[in-house]
């Protein structure tokens, strides 16, 4: 499991923005106090918490062998067609992949054994503020750097027209220097995406599609999908792009319930989309999620773009905010409370949206502009409002008590957990461990124990390791 730093609110700490007395204050003039609260809600029992685990069973590949991997997958790719000592656009985007720059590094390796040139360009829409800067700073935060990967890095917002949809005559965009390269191979992640379902979501062709498009083709393909739908756009436009550039295939990643590298795979552009249709249900089976369809409340310690595209995995919160998209019957969560952002988000906080209270702390680390131009390229703009802010903890949490209805503390389906993507512990209320004590693929792990606060904030540390205790 990752660790969360103290940045992030593993410890109950909170760091804030840091950028000066100034800036906190007008933080403050848009936080609810506790005492406002309390005097509201009442200052009610809160429920006992312990740690539940759930039993994975989970085969990663060994870190040591990770490059090798990535390189072996560069192999089994087509170069027939590229030109002896061609250039070769390696697509990096800027989710939070496992392993990442090993990755990269073996493809870099693998291109360049192959008797080829390869660069490394950023293909992650409008992330990093819609900058060439911004973005290359965000692939630095995953540790791809030019010294770390042993290649150039060729960052730009410069894109090209390419071609237009049959039906639609929707306008294609490429980033340029990707347009201008002999061959391109996107990396990336396959798995269920955070808007939409459909036979491919997030993966090599929504990279093609969306990232490779930089802020313009996201803009465009997110626009248009209002009313298209991108389970139907995704795949008509990767075969356009297939079709006008040289594309030889990518390298597809799937990763296990821990969050580590279990598949690196290298897949020919003429099996983009039916291969990556059977990786993607295969992404769906080792897909994290809460082991509890219907739940009163559940407080995530962090949030942010490395964790999930839209902040908070919806696959996991069951709100989709699209609104051309139905959300998944289950799981219903009554209240969601988020207590920070993380900082590889940049003050991204697009998906904040799905949460009813944050903490102050998450609003000081918001920068509204980039959480505007997520919002504003994906046309969700439901994602990027900004909840009810609190002071503390304590006040978030008897909020997200007070609006579910009439429960008995004992009755009350309660959980904490770091992130959506790290859910192998969590604390959870006394219903929820007897329900977990019938199940083989749960383990109680720590009986309740009251939940402590200092300064009305959480003292335990984040459910991210079996030393987990709720004091």
């Amino acid at each position: 499991m990752t660790d969360v730093t103290d940045s992030d609110r593993g410890d109950g700490t909170h760091s804030g923005r840091g950028d000066g007395e100034g800036d906190r204050n007008d933080v403050d003039d848009r936080v609810v106090p506790e005492e406002t609260i309390v005097a509201a809600c009442g200052d009610r029992e809160l429920p006992a918490l312990g740690v539940i685990e759930q039993v994975w069973q989970t085969d990663p590949i060994p870190e040591e062998a990770i490059e090798g991997r990535a390189w072996s997958a560069v192999q089994d790719l087509p170069f027939a067609d590229v030109p002896e000592g061609g250039e070769v656009a390696v697509g990096v985007g800027s989710r939070g992949i496992a392993n990442l720059a090993a990755i990269v590094r073996g493809v870099v390796e693998g291109v360049r054994d192959r008797g080829y040139e390869p660069f490394v360009f950023p293909a992650m829409g409008s992330h990093g503020g819609a900058t060439a800067e911004g973005q290359r700073e965000v692939l630095a935060t995953y540790d791809v750097t030019e010294e770390t990967i042993g290649c150039e890095i060729r960052s730009s917002m410069a894109v090209e027209e390419v071609g237009r949809t049959a039906d639609r005559d929707v306008p294609v965009y490429a980033d340029a220097n990707a347009v201008a390269a002999d061959a391109i191979l996107p990396v990336n992640r396959i798995k269920p995406h955070t808007m939409f379902a459909g036979d491919v979501e997030s993966g090599l062709s929504k990279m093609l599609v969306i990232g490779m498009g930089k802020q313009t083709g996201a803009k465009t393909a997110h626009e248009w999908a209002l009313d298209w739908s991108f389970r139907n756009m995704i795949p008509e436009i990767t075969e356009r792009l297939l079709e006008e550039l040289p594309v030889v295939g990518g390298v597809a990643i799937l990763e296990d319930q821990r969050d580590r590298t279990t598949t690196i795979e290298g897949v020919p552009a003429s099996g983009f989309l039916d291969r990556e249709a059977e990786l993607l249900e295969t992404a769906y089976e080792l897909l994290p999620t809460l082991p509890f369809e219907d739940l009163d409340v559940v407080v995530f310690d962090r949030m942010g773009k490395e964790i999930s595209g839209s902040g908070m995995d919806t696959n996991v919160t069951g709100r989709l905010l699209a609104f051309n998209e139905p959300s998944p019957e289950m799981p219903e969560i009554r209240r969601i409370y988020a207590r920070s952002l993380t900082q590889a988000s940049h003050g991204n906080a697009s998906g904040v949206g799905q949460a009813e209270f944050i903490h102050r702390d998450l609003l000081a680390d918001l920068d509204v502009e980039d959480t505007a131009i997520n919002a504003l390229t994906s046309g969700s703009m439901e994602n990027a409002r900004i909840p009810t802010t609190v002071e503390t903890d304590r006040a978030g949490i008897l909020a997200c008590l007070s609006t579910i209805g009439v429960r008995d503390t004992g009755e009350l389906r309660v959980v904490r957990a770091t992130d959506t993507m790290h859910l192998e512990w969590f604390y959870a209320s006394r219903a929820l461990l007897e329900a977990a004590r019938a199940r083989e693929d749960l383990r109680v792990i720590a009986e309740p124990e009251p939940i402590a606060f200092e300064d009305g904030d959480l003292r335990a540390s984040s459910p991210t390791s079996p030393d987990a205790r709720p004091r």
